[in-house]
């Protein structure tokens, strides 16, 4: 019984902060320092993207619900690369009729990294004096890309 109550205890001090956000028609679960892989995004490599479209923010005290969106939440991203997922066969025969359609598809992914979650002023990173530097160019190009 002491491995099960530990187990429960570690998985909650990795999960002290994410978000559930709402990106490509799809939600996910974010975490800071994790990789995710959505639908093909117009950015180029190592761009930022900022996602406002936070459902749901939970801090190590507080779960934030929106109503349908959190006012001042962010997520920001950062693409590390382009890719595309496996191959899916789709095979129609009708019955009878020596009718047959073979066909392929591959869905065109893009990898991001999760850098910070952030609501409101605060935000949460890990400490790093680059990535300070970055979040102070961060405007800047909020407002070259918009």
């Amino acid at each position: 019984m002491a491995n099960s109550k530990n187990s429960p205890d570690n998985s909650a001090k990795t999960n002290e902060l994410y978000a559930i956000a709402e990106t490509s028609g799809q939600q996910f679960w974010f975490e800071v320092d994790r990789y995710y892989d959505i639908d093909r995004l117009n950015a180029k490599e190592k761009d930022k993207i900022t996602l406002e479209k936070v459902l749901l923010l939970k801090d190590k005290n507080s779960i934030t619900i929106g109503k349908p969106y959190i006012k001042d939440a962010k997520i920001e991203l950062e693409v590390v690369s382009h890719k595309r997922d496996k191959k899916i066969l789709v095979y129609k025969m009708r019955p009878k009729k020596k009718t047959r359609r073979k066909m392929g598809h591959r869905q065109e992914l893009t990898r991001v990294m999760v850098r910070s979650i952030s609501i409101g002023k605060s935000s949460v990173k890990p400490s790093s004096k680059k990535e300070s530097v970055k979040k102070e160019t961060k405007p800047k190009s909020e407002k070259s890309t918009n």
